[in-house]
């Protein structure tokens, strides 16, 4: 496999996510009106319990492909994937969906790890970072474009159809990988997974005032994200009446929010990566208490406002998680991989913890979205500011 098709298959790995989530926005009313009609405010359920789902695999793919194999766990991860979304796609009530979407979810995060894991098999240095670049650059069009591509599935199928299409997605992830991509993980270099290491990497974490801080705030940071995309088309259809445009716009939410990646990349290495999370957080502080303190969801140009609003809890997203991720990481070198697993596992969960019940909770009401972004935000530049001191500490020590 060339590495033109090499980037092409782990991107569309990695895009299994992303579309698994996004491109089901719009079909959120219908399921709801369809098998939720006296509590409609469960129907955005269906993302938390996938990205549930996404976090408590997180903790356990890594291991379990450096012991078996990248390409068996894949194809194992995906099978539970296709299974998630047949038993979904055959539901009739949204208690079966929800259940189905954890093994949706404990799927993806098959592809989510494992093909990060295989690059860092092929390449090395900056071979590696060039190719996981292109990856990430990939990555960031397919929110752009999955609402999109979901209306289209759900005007020509119904929405039972985007169930089917991530059956497809996934069989053509597993017959390409199948037939063209090698085994990259040796059976020499395999590491048996033993439980009382992981939970020793975890006791080890907690040990570290840094890390935990930067894990507790990349909580906080995702629970904005996530909440918003729990009720940002619950906002377009019930407060604004546009639905049918909530695609269009979402793609160009997506494409604005997509240039924070790159200004991170300008702006780390002067300004550091604590900074810059401080400064993001102070800056959602400012936009979500205007929002809130002034209704600008209101009025005339309320819309308007609010998809500014919106721009930003996107744009937070990425002028900080890396950040966060790479502070956590940098004192846990010498355990990289199971520390990056249990990151990303606890910051998922406990992102899904603080954002599902109150998505349940708002249900379509913008100003009380802005209003829960301000309360998380303000927790975590002031976690960020205590971090601060730590990182002083540090230093000195």
């Amino acid at each position: 496999m060339g590495r033109t098709e090499f980037v092409a298959l782990m991107a569309m790995m990695m895009a299994a996510i992303a579309f698994s989530i996004d491109s089901i926005l719009p079909a959120l009313p219908t399921i709801a009106a369809e098998l939720s009609p006296d509590a409609p405010q469960q129907a955005p359920l269906i993302l938390s319990m996938f990205l549930l789902g996404l976090g408590v695999g997180t903790f356990f793919t890594g291991p379990l492909s450096d012991a078996y194999g990248r390409k068996p766990l894949i194809l194992f991860a995906s099978g539970l994937y296709i299974l998630g979304a047949a038993v979904a796609w055959a539901a009739q009530s949204l208690e079966v969906i929800l259940f189905a979407r954890v093994l949706q979810g404990l799927g993806a995060s098959g592809p989510r790890v494992v093909s990060i894991a295989i690059v860092r098999d092929r390449f090395a240095g900056r071979q590696m970072a060039q190719v996981v670049s292109i990856i990430m650059m990939i990555f960031t069009l397919v929110p752009a474009v999955a609402p999109l591509l979901g209306e289209f599935i759900i005007h020509l199928t119904g929405w039972r159809g985007i169930f089917l299409s991530f059956i497809l997605f996934a069989v053509i992830i597993c017959v390409w990988m199948s037939f063209r991509l090698p085994e990259t993980l040796p059976v020499e270099d395999r590491r048996p997974m033993r439980l009382t290491l992981m939970f020793s990497a975890v006791k080890e974490m907690a040990k570290h005032q840094v890390v935990r801080l930067s894990i507790f705030v990349q909580t906080l940071i995702m629970g904005c994200l996530f909440l918003t995309l729990m009720l940002v088309q619950q906002v377009y259809d019930l407060v604004y009446a546009r639905a049918d445009e909530f695609p269009y716009w979402f793609f160009l939410v997506a494409i604005l929010s997509g240039s924070a990646g790159l200004l991170n990349a300008l702006l780390v290495v002067r300004f550091g990566m604590y900074r810059l999370v401080t400064l993001a957080l102070a800056f959602q502080i400012l936009f979500s208490g205007a929002f809130v303190l002034f209704d600008l969801g209101a009025g005339p140009y309320g819309f308007f406002f609010f998809v500014f609003w919106q721009t930003t809890i996107f744009f937070q997203a990425g002028m900080t998680l890396g950040n966060l991720n790479a502070l956590a990481m940098e004192p846990m070198g010498h355990i990289a991989g199971m520390a990056a697993s249990v990151i990303g596992a606890l910051s998922t969960v406990g992102a899904v913890l603080i954002s599902g019940p109150l998505g349940t909770m708002i249900h379509g009401d913008e100003r009380l979205l802005a209003a829960c972004v301000f309360v998380l935000a303000f927790v975590g530049c002031l976690t960020m500011l205590w971090m601060g001191r730590a990182l002083k500490k540090q230093a000195v020590g």
